[in-house]
């Protein structure tokens, strides 16, 4: 299987996901914003960081690079789009996913591990994964998930939510939603399920002795449902 990660000014995890794909069987590349085209892939990968400094709205910039009608294109044919975090943060102002990101609840930066529930196992991303509750590392400051009242209707309708915060039994209440998000919502899909975007790097899970394997989960998942 073939991916490609796009790297934006500013984006610091870009190598951190070509490791993680890499190691669970992917054969990735590397492509710079200002390319025109994407080669032949299976995955596009928008990773975490903080494109063009986050000047303006966060992703707002790297959300009219060259690159980027490349990846609606491939969005649209049906190819799957995973966006982390900052990358989460452009498939939104591109337009692929519904609804914004802003400052999280207590504007602050939050960096630590938090617990995520599965809520649609119907799609590649999270199909074969057996758990229910997996721990994620989440590092971002606009991560607070919003959208209207009949955009959160046809989320919910759709079966768009892809990931909840919650707790290690899977509770989800306001207690364990660390940045203010709408329905505690992590992660959401479009309504074709191809494309996925969620603010918790599964890319830093990948070693028990750096900080847990729960990420491993969902790229040996990944690369089995392609």
């Amino acid at each position: 299987m073939k991916s490609s990660v796009i790297i934006f000014p500013g984006s610091n995890c870009d190598r951190d996901m070509d490791v993680a794909l890499k190691k669970f069987g992917f054969k990735n590349q590397m492509v710079w914003h200002n390319d025109s085209n994407i080669p032949k892939s299976d995955l596009i990968v928008l990773p975490g960081g903080f494109s063009y400094g986050d000047y303006l709205r966060c992703g707002s910039i790297a959300g009219k690079s060259k690159i980027i009608k490349s990846v609606i294109d491939f969005a649209n044919s049906g190819g799957l789009v995973l966006g982390i975090c900052n990358g989460f943060q452009i498939l939104t102002e591109t337009g692929l996913l519904p609804g914004i990101l802003q400052q999280n609840k207590y504007l602050n930066f939050i960096c630590k591990n938090v617990f995520v529930k599965i809520k649609n196992k119907e799609n590649k991303y999270f199909k074969k994964i057996k758990k229910e509750v997996l721990e994620l590392h989440i590092a971002h400051n606009e991560g607070n998930y919003f959208c209207s009242n009949d955009e959160l209707k046809s989320i919910e309708d759709n079966g768009q939510i892809a990931v909840t915060y919650c707790d290690h039994k899977g509770n989800e209440d306001e207690k364990n939603n660390p940045n203010g998000a709408l329905k505690n919502i992590a992660g959401i899909f479009n309504k074709d399920k191809n494309i996925l975007g969620m603010m918790p790097h599964p890319e830093r899970m990948i070693d028990p002795f750096l900080s847990g394997e729960d990420g491993s989960l969902f790229f040996s998942n990944l690369i089995e449902s392609l």
